[in-house]
């Protein structure tokens, strides 16, 4: 049986993602993951909050019956691989958007409330999830071949107490 988490698809099976499990390189003045920081994703700026520790990927979006237009989560992996997600006590239609190392987003999906139902990326070099209201890609045209602001997200990382080369991000 494979260990499904609310959000992010924990590891325990051959191909499931792995998520790091690294505590913050320092804690006076770091942000948790309830931090949000901005981010652009194509020309659009959103919020998101960073999920960068195995507890934070479990969590995820888990119980939050609203969340903001402009507002999601990253889910952050160390090394590219397929990812799958579900949602679990998950009461938010959400979309999911997978994205290459170099910030390049692959594939969306829709996701449903609490639909324990895998869905898996096509893709196995994926390093980063973004979850957003269901109908946010499409509302704001952001399609496959749309990048992510990888410096934006290295310094969010950094501001997380993380080192950013840890998850392929640039390190200045």
């Amino acid at each position: 049986m494979l260990a499904l988490t609310g959000c992010a698809k924990g590891d325990g099976a051959a191909g499931a993602a792995k998520a790091v499990v690294e505590t913050p390189v320092a804690t006076a003045g770091v942000k948790t993951v309830d931090a949000y920081f901005p981010i652009h994703v194509g020309e659009k700026v959103v919020r998101v909050q960073i999920a960068a520790t195995m507890p934070e990927m479990q969590r995820g979006l888990m119980g939050r019956a609203f969340i903001a237009a402009d507002e999601g989560m990253v889910f952050l992996y160390e090394k590219p691989q397929q990812m799958n997600f579900w949602m679990r006590n998950t009461p938010t239609p959400l979309d999911m958007g997978f994205f290459q190392a170099d910030g390049t987003l692959g594939e969306i999906y829709q996701l449903y409330p609490f639909d324990e139902t895998p869905v898996a990326s096509l893709g196995t070099d994926y390093t980063l999830a973004l979850e957003m209201n269901q109908g946010w890609f499409a509302k704001n045209e952001v399609k496959p071949g749309a990048k992510i602001n990888l410096k934006e997200m290295a310094a969010a990382v950094r501001a997380r107490g993380f080192k950013p080369e840890k998850f392929g991000l640039p390190a200045e």
